[in-house]
């Protein structure tokens, strides 16, 4: 009985912990993925590039904390260019959210950090006056 436990439960642990690591990756790229999607949003609502890029920046980063993902560095990058589109011209506005997530628990095989992007895309609305 002793025997068996020794081998089945270093096991039964590597298991868990890499369930857990897996799905703490999965969480953090939704998280990123819907920062990125909020920031998209906030920016195709302004009518400047630069408001449009603060907009897009605070509403990710808050986005993140709200979803308790910490990362060791952050970028938000915003693709404006849509705003200066002529009035009746379908465009929109793109947000990458990049975060270098840091992990607590370490597996072999797998790095501590793991680097993860997102682009989301919001379309201005047409008719608005810019």
């Amino acid at each position: 009985m002793a025997l068996e436990a020794a081998i089945i439960l270093p096991a039964l642990v590597l298991f868990v912990a890499l369930v857990l690591v897996l799905a703490r990756d999965a969480l953090a790229q939704q998280a990123i993925g819907g920062a990125a999607s909020q920031g998209a949003r906030a920016a195709s609502l302004e009518r400047s590039s630069a408001a449009a890029r603060e907009s897009a920046e605070s509403v990710a980063g808050s986005a993140l904390r709200d979803a308790g993902v910490l990362c060791a560095q952050q970028s938000v990058t915003v693709d404006a260019s849509g705003l200066r589109a002529p009035l009746g011209t379908p465009s929109s506005v793109s947000v990458t959210v990049t975060c270098v997530v840091s992990h607590d628990v370490n597996l072999p095989g797998f790095s501590r950090q793991q680097r993860w992007s997102e682009t989301r895309t919001s379309p201005v609305d047409t008719y608005r006056g810019r």
